[in-house]
């Protein structure tokens, strides 16, 4: 397929790099140009433009830092058109950012009075599974749409769920990263209580992964430095997913839990941290270094 591909950071490049292996014809915009010229070695086309990226594409793929560039990029900003009024066709939309459900239905409403299809379709898995294929896809939409997708998103990902209708996926999308914010800013502070009390961090994780405090965040992704080849946090918390896009996904949920009424103290907490930690100067370090800030005061 002909697929344009709009947004090449942490994620997005290695996503389109996946298409492009997989042997459709990729053409990729970015607004920083060192991203451009990477997936140019990695045989995808230069665009100039994102309206030049999407000219004559089956399918359009954006990934995009937050709901205002998303909606900036479909529906126009400052009398500048969006690619809902330029695009030609009726190629597929699918947007892979987290934002708020709400820009996600406002953007599929909008896609749905021109006549396309636009799916929200945020994923989980990191920069490793962005790498590696292995992202899972959580898609909001109609049910024809994502069974269009599909495919397409299997070149990218191992597990692809239709959560439901528009704005489903960015809500459990949402509920998800609230959750793994929880799991790291508590496995980092049960670190810290250990290796304060005496504990090598690599035996402490050890015994907790084999026990019940087990989870994604100590297992797969442990935010000690040191403890875990391949991690962030073993690479002086370079790369990956940055503290700045945890805390705004960490403000959805809180968000989406004002509007809905929900009770969400733990997540409120985690917010917090992660808040707290990005104003300090941590907002373009992954967000497992949140370990760090258990550690202040410590002795060099």
């Amino acid at each position: 397929m002909n697929i344009a591909f709009i947004g090449l950071g942490n994620m997005g490049a290695p996503m389109a790099t996946n298409l492009v292996k997989a042997g459709h014809d990729v053409s990729v915009f970015d607004l920083v140009e060192s991203a451009i010229q990477s997936l140019e070695g990695q045989g995808a086309r230069r665009a100039a433009s994102a309206e030049a990226a999407a000219k004559g594409a089956d399918v359009v793929v954006s990934m995009l830092p937050a709901g205002a560039h998303v909606k900036g990029l479909y529906l126009g900003r400052d009398g500048t058109p969006g690619l809902l009024d330029t695009l030609e066709g009726a190629p597929l939309l699918v947007d892979s950012s987290t934002i708020a459900p709400d820009d996600a239905r406002l953007v599929a409403a909008a896609a749905a009075e021109r006549g396309f299809t636009y799916l929200d379709a945020p994923v989980s898995g990191g920069v490793g599974g962005a790498q590696a294929g292995t992202l899972t896809f959580i898609v909001g939409g109609d049910a024809a749409g994502f069974d269009k997708a599909k495919p397409l998103l299997e070149a990218m990902g191992k597990n692809i769920f239709h959560a439901g209708e528009a704005g489903a996926g960015q809500v459990a999308k949402i509920c998800n990263n609230m959750l793994l914010g929880i799991l790291m800013s508590g496995t980092a502070e049960a670190l810290a209580l250990g290796v304060k009390n005496g504990m090598d961090p690599a035996v402490l994780s050890e015994i907790m992964k084999q026990s019940s405090g087990g989870n994604w965040a100590l297992n797969v992704y442990n935010p000690w430095p040191g403890v875990m080849e391949g991690t962030a946090a073993s690479r002086d918390y370079q790369g990956g997913f940055l503290t700045d896009l945890m805390a705004k996904d960490l403000g959805l949920a809180w968000e989406l839990a004002l509007g809905s009424k929900s009770t969400v103290p733990m997540g409120s907490q985690a917010r917090n941290l992660f808040a707290l930690h990005s104003a300090q100067g941590s907002g373009q370090l992954d967000f497992s270094s949140i370990q760090t800030l258990y550690r202040q005061g410590e002795e060099k």
